[in-house]
């Protein structure tokens, strides 16, 4: 049975992690009491008694987290920013290639950002492939529900006097400096960073990422796309969708409380769009770090998951 310790409980993703894990036969979890769960000699006694640590915490705090590590058996997940681009550290996407063993082997795994997820899921593969040149200036745009702002944000949407501006989809990080960015580019190999939208809407959680193609940019068609995906993505968690939803459309929310990933492809012989679709907490938080915590304790993939 594993010990785990999640440093950053109180949170949306914590939380979510906890309510999980909390069912499962095969962990024993180390739980500090409220006054406590703050205490630094506290968290230090936990993270290195345990043989896997959560941290869900902000980039700082998570930071000084990693310093209390005192012991090379413990492995530590990380779903802050603050690791996702260091060399020393695995990145936790384990359908990129080769890198389910990497984190098998590894005791510093970096969780994807949810934004992220679906950006590499997309572009990585083509990159890898050649049919995205690796200097291509790329655009994307990504729909996300309000819970992937934290506490803070889903309290003002859930206000019955909330701002009626929250009514519609706001778009944000205008200034083209998102936190996702700079794993974008480094996990998928890219010269540059695209040009990113993301915007939040009025629903509670799920996320539809969109990559728009030029055929004429690419070294290949829409039917290559198709297959590489379909080679590539072919299990449980993530799989290639063929199809809209009713009238041709694509919901954000279609992927709401699942733990899976729908990758689709569609378009015409001159314009094509790539689509990631997914839940922001599931594949994009907490699903994706029980996922890691999985391969490293040698279990399915999808124990404790909804797929």
């Amino acid at each position: 049975m594993a010990k785990v310790f999640i440093d950053g409980s109180a949170g949306t993703t914590g939380l979510r992690i906890y309510d999980r894990l909390s069912e499962r036969k095969d962990v024993d979890l180390i739980i500090l009491p409220d006054e406590i769960r703050k205490d630094l000699t506290a968290r230090r006694d936990a993270i290195n008694n345990a043989d896997i640590v959560f941290l869900c915490l902000p980039d700082a705090a998570a930071i000084e987290a990693v310093s209390f590590l005192e012991n090379d058996k413990t492995v530590i997940i990380d779903t802050s920013t603050a690791h996702r681009t260091l060399d020393n550290w695995t990145y936790g996407f384990p359908e990129l290639t080769g890198a389910r063993e990497k984190i098998k082997n590894s005791k510093l795994i970096a969780n994807p950002g949810c934004h992220a997820s679906g950006f590499v899921a997309l572009v990585a593969p083509l990159v890898e492939k050649g049919i995205i040149s690796q200097s291509a200036c790329l655009t994307s745009f990504s729909i996300t529900g309000y819970s992937g702002g934290g506490k803070k944000m889903i309290a003002e949407y859930e206000d019955e006097n909330k701002d009626n501006l929250l009514n519609a989809p706001r778009q944000y990080a205008l200034g083209q400096s998102h936190k996702h960015l700079k794993e974008m580019v480094k996990i998928c190999g890219l010269d540059n960073a695209p040009c990113f939208s993301p915007i939040v809407s009025n629903f509670y959680s799920g996320m539809e990422v969109t990559v728009p193609l030029f055929t004429k940019d690419l070294k290949g068609n829409l039917q290559d796309i198709k297959e590489i995906y379909k080679n590539m993505y072919n299990s449980k968690i993530i799989h290639f969708d063929e199809e809209a939803d009713n009238d041709g459309l694509l919901s954000a929310m279609a992927y709401s409380k699942r733990d899976d990933m729908g990758i689709s492809v569609f378009g015409n012989e001159d314009r094509i769009i790539l689509t990631a679709r997914f839940d922001n907490l599931g594949k994009g938080a907490s699903g994706s770090a029980i996922q890691n915590m999985n391969i490293v304790m040698g279990v399915d993939e999808t124990t404790g998951l909804e797929v």
